[in-house]
Formats: structure tokens, C-alpha cells, sequence
């Protein structure tokens, strides 16, 4: 299988916990109490996406803009 790259959106929440998401597939989150604890999960998650996937539906991952209003 070819290697695929994935981004990942972490944020941290008001008690300290890291939240991740890959935008590029549907539903497809997970969190940890340190960033590398978070992006072992992550990767776990995103394997489990993948084998359900039935074909290859993964968006383009464009960016991230900062709004302010």
C-alpha cells in the first residue's frame, strides 16, 4: 500500500486534554492527555478509517485561515 499523508487539527481543551482531527476523513477524531499520546491515537483512528473505507473518499486538505469578527 502506498503511504498517505494525513493533517492533523489539535486543539486543547479547557482541562488540558489534546484533540485531534483529520479533516481529510469523515468522523475521524481521538484525544490524549500529551501531544504524542494524542497522535498515537490518532494514527490508530485513522487505520481504522481507512480499512473501512470502501474506496479511496478522502477529501484534499487545503488549510487552515484564521477569521476574526
Amino acid at each position: 500500500m502506498k503511504n498517505k499523508e494525513f493533517y492533523v487539527v489539535i486543539e486543547r481543551d479547557k482541562d488540558g486534554i489534546y484533540i485531534g482531527e483529520v479533516p481529510q476523513l469523515k468522523a475521524c477524531y481521538s484525544q490524549g492527555e500529551t501531544i504524542d499520546e494524542l497522535m498515537q491515537n490518532i494514527r490508530e483512528v485513522i487505520e481504522m478509517c481507512l480499512e473501512e473505507l470502501q474506496e479511496d473518499s478522502t477529501t484534499e486538505f487545503i488549510g487552515v485561515h484564521k477569521m476574526v469578527i
